[in-house]
């Protein structure tokens, strides 16, 4: 691996292990995960681990913050905690908990870092979607670089 790498993603390791810190206890970022790609492989929701990630790096702000923004995600919108808690309860929660207690294994270069994705079975694409061509595809999400 080139030196350069090894810096990166030592700092991106630095950064997530601090952010992981401060929200320990709060299951906002695996109800994330849960609510947006429970039905799909551990891949898919790998990739949608990285998202989270990659926004709370260019936005520097925690993996819940990033969660939680106003229309970021759409199973939070008009929704609470307590009405997304029951899927902790569910197979997929053992997987969903792991990646959010475990920021820093996920590798950023193999999702090419991508900050958005949409469901392919969605009738319209998202606007900032637009002719725009997709990184690549797990499941049924489209993953983006914007």
């Amino acid at each position: 691996m080139k030196p350069e790498t090894l810096k990166k993603n030592l700092m991106v390791c630095i950064h997530l292990l601090s952010w992981n810190a401060a929200i320990a206890g709060d299951h906002t970022v695996a109800l994330t995960i849960l609510a947006e790609a429970g039905n799909q492989s551990e891949a898919g929701q790998t990739a949608v681990m990285a998202v989270i990630i990659q926004r709370s790096l260019e936005r520097n702000i925690s993996l819940e913050h990033v969660c939680r923004q106003p229309r970021q995600f759409s199973c939070w919108n008009g929704k609470r905690y307590s009405d997304l808690e029951h899927l902790l309860r569910t197979p997929q929660a053992k997987f969903a908990l792991w990646l959010e207690a475990n920021p820093d294994r996920i590798d950023l270069t193999q999702t090419k870092r991508a900050n958005h994705y949409h469901a392919t079975w969605m009738k319209r694409r998202p606007y900032w979607a637009a002719n725009r061509k997709p990184l690549y595809t797990i499941g049924d999400h489209a993953f983006y670089r914007l």
